[in-house]
Parts: C-alpha cells; sequence; structure tokens
C-alpha cells in the first residue's frame, strides 16, 4: 500500500513538471489604412527632391496619425479623421492649410466622412472659417439630424459646437495657390480673346483622403477639398457629396480625387462599392473600371483609394501622379507619388 502511494505521487509530480501543450495566442484581427493627398497634382519635371521628402513627410505623418488609432483598437471613423486632420494643416496639399482661391480671391472647403458599417455619414460645403473640415463634418454626422450642410448654414452649425476650431479666412491661403489664382485667371483672359491656352497643372484636382478598416471589421472613409481654383457661383465637387467622391459600405470604402464634375456624373465611389458588394466584384477589379475606363470615357481623369473588408488596398489612377500612402494588414507601409516601376 505505502509502494503503491509512492507511485502516485511520482507520477503526478512527473505531470505536473511536463510542458503544457502551448496554447494559441489571439488572433488579432486586421486592420488597414489608405491615404491620399489629390492625383494628378504635379509631374516629375515640376518636383524637386527637397519638396518630394516634406510631401512623403506629412503623408507619413498622416499615416502616423490614423494608424495609432487603429493599432490602440480605436475605430475607423476616428482613424481616417485622425489621419485627414493632419492632411488638412500640411500646406502642400488642397484642403485646409493650402486650399486653392476661389475666383474671388476667398477659400470655401468642402468634406465629408463616413461609416460603412451603419451608412451614417455627414457632410459639408463652401465653409469658410473651419480650420478642420473633416471634424464638423464629422460633427454633422454625431450632432445634427442632417447629412449635408453647406455655407452659411455650415457656417452657424459650427457656431453651435464649441470644440470645432475657427480660423480666419486668410489662413488657409500660401503663395503657391495664389500664384496658381493668377496663372488661371491670366488664362481666362487668353481665352477670352480667342487663344487656347493649355489647362495650368491641378487646376481640378487636388484632395485629400483616408479610408480604414479596424479590428472590429468596420470601415469609415473621409474627404477633404478646398476644390478648383478659381471656382464660381458656389460650385462643389464631389468630394463632399456621398456617393461621388466619398462612399463606404460594410464591404467597401472609396475616396476619390480628380475632376469632380465627372466623379459626380459617374457617381464614382458607390459604383466601385456597388460592383464589390453587389456583383461580387474584387475591388481592385471594381476600381481599375471605373478610375480607368468610365472616368476617362466621360472626359475626365483622376484616381481613388480605398479598401474591402479584408484590407485589400487598391489605389488606381490614370494622372500623372498621386499622393498616397497605406497601412497594410500586415503592418507593412509607405508611401508614393508616381507611378511605381
Amino acid at each position: 500500500m505505502r509502494l503503491f502511494a509512492l507511485v502516485l505521487i511520482a507520477a503526478a509530480a512527473t505531470a505536473a513538471a511536463s510542458p503544457r501543450a502551448a496554447e494559441p495566442m489571439p488572433t488579432r484581427a486586421p486592420t488597414a489604412l489608405v491615404i491620399h493627398g489629390g492625383a494628378g497634382v504635379i509631374t516629375r519635371e515640376q518636383l524637386g527632391e527637397a519638396d518630394e521628402r516634406a510631401i512623403r513627410a506629412d503623408l507619413d505623418a498622416a499615416l502616423d496619425a490614423g494608424g495609432a488609432v487603429l493599432a490602440r483598437g480605436g475605430t475607423a471613423l476616428d482613424a481616417v479623421t485622425a489621419a485627414v486632420v493632419v492632411l488638412e494643416d500640411s500646406p502642400w496639399f488642397n484642403a485646409g492649410k493650402g486650399a486653392v482661391f476661389t475666383a474671388d480671391g476667398t477659400h470655401e472647403l468642402d468634406a465629408a466622412i463616413m461609416d460603412g458599417h451603419t451608412r451614417r455619414a455627414g457632410a459639408v460645403a463652401g465653409v469658410r472659417t473651419v480650420r478642420h473640415p473633416v471634424r464638423l463634418a464629422r460633427a454633422v454626422m454625431d450632432h445634427s439630424p442632417h447629412v449635408f450642410l453647406a455655407a452659411d448654414g455650415a457656417e452657424a452649425f459650427a457656431d453651435t459646437r464649441p470644440e470645432i476650431e475657427r480660423v480666419d479666412s486668410a489662413w488657409f491661403g500660401t503663395e503657391r495657390r495664389r500664384q496658381q489664382l493668377e496663372a488661371a485667371r491670366e488664362r481666362e483672359q487668353r481665352q477670352a480673346a480667342g487663344e487656347e491656352v493649355p489647362l495650368p497643372p491641378g487646376a481640378y484636382f487636388g484632395t485629400v483622403g483616408a479610408v480604414a478598416l479596424d479590428a472590429a471589421g468596420h470601415i469609415a472613409v473621409a474627404t477633404s477639398t478646398g476644390g478648383m481654383t478659381n471656382k464660381r457661383w458656389g460650385r462643389i465637387g464631389d468630394a463632399p457629396v456621398i456617393g461621388a467622391g466619398t462612399y463606404a459600405n460594410d464591404q467597401c470604402g472609396i475616396s476619390g480625387t480628380g475632376w469632380g464634375e465627372f466623379y459626380l456624373r459617374a457617381v464614382a465611389a458607390h459604383e466601385i462599392c456597388a460592383r464589390v458588394a453587389l456583383r461580387g466584384d474584387p475591388i481592385a477589379v471594381a476600381a481599375e473600371d471605373v478610375i480607368n475606363r468610365v472616368i476617362p470615357a466621360l472626359g475626365g481623369d483622376g484616381g481613388a483609394i480605398g479598401l474591402d473588408a479584408r484590407g485589400t488596398i487598391v489605389m488606381p489612377f490614370n494622372t500623372s501622379g498621386m499622393y498616397r500612402g497605406w497601412i497594410k494588414p500586415d503592418g507593412t507601409r509607405g508611401t508614393a507619388v508616381f507611378r511605381e516601376p
């Protein structure tokens, strides 16, 4: 009996000392982020090395801001807001600081944001004193019964939101944008005299945007712009129009950048996501066809960024370049300006 007890004790000790099979670590849900700073805005000949480094640094800063939100388990909505705020503060892009001038020498800014999981959205157009239009668009979504506010109404709504930072309209201007306005005015005068004058670079382009996938599997998109150089009569492009330049559902999110009139006519962002959600097209196929066939067939050009529910990132464009950056689900990241070899 005593021997039997000793055997049991030895067996128990051996079992306790034996290493257990390692328990599998919980798998982290994939996250992804893609951003853009506008398509067709520059050529290789126009962009110096120092300028390109500065632009890529600001793209990286936007990736850092949005990526940090996703890394700590934040929402896709918060990630795209954070990324676009950084881009709106950069003088290199046509949104916020660095926005183009209207024909009257002022600034009218547009922005939109959308949550693909709920299809909630907010948008503003023609705002003049809001430092970060994307934050005002978010406030429209979160704190109003509406989706889209414009001009004086959007400014009046901003008055009710103390968290919305205001600036004098002159804050948005830069010397580079002033020179673009003067070039556009000169072109108009020469055209009026019957002369054929090439379109100035960047006349119709210049937008910033972000699309994110969070750990909950939700997609969100945000887009912000100063619009078109020398625009008149309260012109509004595609960026703040839900479905045209900004759209997300639970399978796809798209932010467009290009000649807004054609993105409006094609309902470009929604068209891409509808093909993904309803027809089952891979997002790369849908985005490539809309950006590189449908838009050019109408007479427009530009680009777009987007991703699907698996974190597949797309960045098609049909112009000389598109400022863009990305963080893939595997954590790899990068920035680019021109078409990669």
